[in-house]
């Protein structure tokens, strides 16, 4: 009998996370509310650290211009050259919005191995007011972005707002491939671990900060060592007793075309920062990977129709529940048109998840780095 449920036993771990996170996202979606017209309206300071071009970096920037919201507003960008192919854009986005504040900041000063953090630092001392948005260049926000994440802070415990992030236009299978992450695996795993623990960490691609909760922390100056600044900015305001809330308003991740080892790459960095970042909670999530699950099954099944049984269970479970995520709660439209890539995307997230226990060492932004325990980086050169 034991060895004829063995495959139905070594995916129920997979199937059983996928009905979970759906149960996570039924419970935040149906009891978190958007913010109200009539929440506060404080200040708010942008910061934009950028480098380089993006997929359409003018409209990525425009959309924090086209704002509906009632309090002031300030939009700094931050570059660290002054030969940096972005600085025309934003001189376009100055002059097309004049009545807005918005102001550029050039200094090559570095604080440690993270350039962006370095960005952040030299940019701060412009910011006016209390709360403070970083986001990333990539991003592009609903008119209603600022009155939902603002909202937030009528709470005085709540240091810090993040953002979901989804992106709803694709070019081609090697973009697909990181888009279905965003809506399979990123968003669910937030989701459950918003429900499981609560908030210990940020997303990179929105980030509202109260000055004080920054200023308990050390500032931005405590992230510069980082590579995943996102989430040491939220576990240190987590740590420093502030609550971490998460903003029912996605943003749009803006991906421009890439080719697979482009992407590849990109996702193995993602999986080594997780790795040292939470090292427990990482390791631990290996035995939720669906396409590890899959292959087991198949091999050590007494017959070829128990470990079909099996693994047609597994991915019916989640092909219905992804495709719940996309349709109803991210509303990317990535699927059903993408869904048959959702296996090859569950076996690249299988190979970048022990691939990052393989060594140290990533590549950012054309600089090579080696990771640290707890997450520093040093760069080599």
């Amino acid at each position: 009998m034991f060895r004829t449920l063995l495959p139905f036993i070594i995916v129920l771990p997979s199937l059983a996370y996928s009905l979970i996170s759906l149960w996570c996202a039924l419970k935040y979606f149906k009891n978190n509310v958007r913010r109200t017209p009539h929440a506060p309206t404080p200040g708010v300071s942008i910061l934009k650290p950028v480098k380089g071009m993006d997929e359409d970096s003018y409209g990525n920037f425009a959309s924090f211009c086209l704002q509906q919201y009632a309090g002031e507003m300030q939009l700094i960008f931050a570059v660290a050259s002054a030969d940096d192919e972005v600085i025309p854009v934003i001189h376009r986005l100055i002059a097309d919005f004049p009545a807005h504040d918005i102001s550029l900041i050039i200094n090559p000063a570095l604080h440690g191995p993270n350039y962006k953090v370095s960005n952040l630092i030299n940019a701060f001392p412009r910011t006016h007011y209390d709360i403070i948005i970083v986001c990333d260049s990539d991003i592009s926000v609903r008119p209603d972005y600022l009155q939902s994440v603002v909202g937030h802070f009528s709470d005085p415990n709540v240091g810090l707002v993040t953002s979901l992030y989804r992106t709803t236009a694709v070019h081609g299978i090697a973009t697909a491939l990181e888009a279905i992450g965003f809506t399979a695996e990123m968003i669910p795993n937030v989701l459950v671990a918003r429900q499981l623990e609560g908030l210990t960490f940020a997303l990179g691609a929105s980030m509202a900060v109260r000055r004080a909760a920054l200023q308990a922390i050390g500032g931005f100056d405590a992230l510069a060592g980082y590579l995943a600044d996102d989430y040491q900015l939220g576990n240190k305001i987590h740590c420093a007793g502030w609550r971490i809330a998460l903003d029912r308003c996605f943003v749009e991740s803006v991906i421009k075309p890439e080719n697979l080892m482009t992407v590849l790459s990109r996702q193995l960095r993602w999986a080594r920062t997780m790795r040292v970042s939470r090292p427990g909670g990482y390791l631990a999530s290996g035995l939720t990977l669906a396409f590890p699950a899959m292959v087991l099954a198949t091999l050590l099944a007494t017959s070829p129709a128990a470990g079909m049984a099996a693994v047609t269970l597994q991915y019916g479970v989640r092909l219905a529940v992804s495709t719940i995520f996309s349709r109803r709660f991210v509303r990317d439209d990535l699927f059903p048109r993408w869904l048959w890539l959702l296996p090859l995307r569950d076996m690249l997230s299988f190979f970048t998840w022990a691939l990052s226990f393989s060594g140290n060492r990533i590549e950012w932004r054309g600089s090579r780095f080696v990771l640290k325990p707890g997450g520093k980086i040093e760069e080599l050169v």
